[in-house]
């Protein structure tokens, strides 16, 4: 069946949450993809990618992050890191 792809948006499992509650404190948090480029750019050769928490996904803790730009095929199943800001409490 066709199925739509969209680039920007990201699903995310974030280690210990299972529940569609326990997202809740992830909202609006900001996610980085960090990964290494062959050319080196301002004496460092990590690049970094960013995005926000925007929502559950389902019932599980899954969450969707939307970046800024496009993220590439191979970051798909790779680790992200998640700032502890904006925080709400």
């Amino acid at each position: 069946s066709k199925s739509n792809v969209y680039p920007t948006c990201a699903l995310l499992k974030i280690e210990g949450v299972l529940s569609k509650e326990d997202t809740k404190f992830y909202h609006g948090k900001r996610v980085a993809y960090v990964y290494k480029a062959k050319k080196e750019v301002r004496n460092s050769r990590f690049r970094v990618m960013w995005g926000k928490i925007r929502r559950p996904h389902g019932n599980s803790g899954m969450v969707r992050a939307k970046f800024r730009k496009n993220i590439p095929p191979r970051a798909f199943g790779a680790s992200c890191r998640i700032m502890m800001y904006p925080s709400s409490i």
